[in-house]
Order: structure tokens, then C-alpha cells, then sequence
């Protein structure tokens, strides 16, 4: 049961960080991520900085960014926004609207990540931005996908608890596109409609609208249908 009152003294303990841990990606709380930087540089959400301790320099990136910043600008913050970089060294607080952090350690994989979901990246993870056109104006800003590939950290976030779906080969999954985050590699999504149960449900989005998973891999989906922004 979770505990209405504190102490100060109490409120301190349970609050406070954990000097002892200094993983470079490490979960200080379930929905705020360290980043132990030594002379690096990662990439992140912007507006996700919560807070920093030392000397840590910002760059957010421009409309006209190309390259990285320009791949992931519409990607992760939606139009008219920018990416951030941080570098340097000292401690970097991320957190994104409360949701679950999960930190993921990638040797020589890869995977697809919904671009909404993605919280930070270490700098030697390789990356690229697809778009599922059929889903474009079906979904709320349509459906961008971050294919992050490589040997190091990502951060992802998910609202509540996610459960991880497997995929077989002729036991394909079904998702609503909203409430998708992540998946396996070797998993190529596909748009399947059903208009008729949409239009029974009276929604234009998630009923009407899924995503097919086939083949053989896994579907990380969140217990929650999450719209950024909409599309004009």
C-alpha cells in the first residue's frame, strides 16, 4: 500500500538518489532516468530535462537540422519541435509526462521503436525513421517508426506496464497503433482495417485501424492509447 505521510526525514530517504550507482543509463526512479555523462554526448527528447548536476551543455536542433537531429525531430516531438543533445559531464535527469522508464542495452541488435516512446539514445546508436503512409491521416500524426541499431543504451517509455506479445509463425498479433511501442527486428508491421466494428464502436482510430504482426519475433504493448498530436 502506498504510503499517504512522511517525515521529512523519511521523504528524504525514500526520495533521495542512490550515490552509489553510476551506470551510464541507469533508473534512478520508475519514471525518471539518470544519464552519468564523462565527457559524452547523448541525444534525448526535448523538454524531457527534468534536471542536471555539473557541466552539461545543450543543443537543441533546428527546423533545418539534417542528419540525426533531422531524422528524429518529427519522429519523437511531433512538428515544430526540436531534439536536444547533451554533453559534457555530470549527472542529466530525464522524464517524460510520468511515464515508466525502461532502459535497454543493445549489443550488436536492433530494434523498432515507436518514435513517441523514445526517450534518449547514446550517441553510437545508428538509427532510422520510417513512416507507415497507409496509417497517415488514420492515426493521429500517423505511426513513425525508429529502427535503433547497434551496440549501447536506448530509453524507452511506456505508459503503465507493458506486456510482451510473441509472435509465431501463423499466430500473427494484432495492435491498436497507439498503444504499440515496441518490436522485434525481423517483424515488419502491416495496416489492417476493419471499418465495420470502427464504425460500431463509434472511434476512428485504434478499433478501426490495426497493426499486423507476422513471422517470428515479439510486440511490447502498453496498457494505454497514446495520441501527441494530430495531423492537419
Amino acid at each position: 500500500m502506498e504510503k499517504k505521510e512522511y517525515t521529512l526525514n523519511e521523504l528524504i530517504l525514500e526520495a533521495a538518489e542512490n550515490p552509489a550507482e553510476n551506470d551510464f543509463f541507469e533508473l534512478e526512479k520508475p519514471a525518471m532516468l539518470e544519464i552519468n555523462l564523462k565527457n559524452q554526448k547523448i541525444l534525448s527528447k526535448a523538454g524531457s530535462m527534468v534536471a542536471y548536476i555539473g557541466n552539461i551543455d545543450f543543443k537543441r536542433e533546428s527546423m533545418l537540422s539534417k542528419g540525426l537531429g533531422g531524422l528524429l525531430k518529427k519522429a519523437i516531438s511531433g512538428e515544430g519541435a526540436s531534439l536536444m543533445y547533451a554533453s559534457g559531464t555530470g549527472k542529466l535527469y530525464l522524464a517524460d509526462g510520468g511515464k515508466k522508464v525502461k532502459i535497454i542495452k543493445l549489443q550488436d541488435e536492433a530494434i523498432f521503436v515507436n518514435g513517441n516512446d523514445v526517450l534518449a539514445l547514446e550517441e553510437s546508436i545508428s538509427n532510422e525513421i520510417k513512416m507507415l503512409k497507409s496509417v497517415a491521416g488514420m492515426v493521429s500524426g500517423g505511426l513513425f517508426q525508429v529502427r535503433l541499431a547497434g551496440s549501447g543504451y536506448i530509453a524507452i517509455t511506456t505508459h503503465g506496464e507493458p506486456i510482451l506479445l510473441k509472435v509465431t509463425p501463423g499466430q500473427p498479433v494484432f495492435t491498436d497503433p497507439n498503444a504499440t511501442v515496441a518490436w522485434s527486428e525481423n517483424l515488419t508491421p502491416s495496416i489492417k482495417t476493419n471499418i465495420t466494428f470502427g464504425s460500431f464502436i463509434g472511434r476512428g482510430s485504434g478499433e478501426s485501424f490495426q497493426m499486423e504482426f507476422m513471422g517470428q519475433g515479439w510486440v511490447l504493448v502498453q496498457p494505454y492509447e497514446e495520441v501527441k498530436y494530430t495531423q492537419k
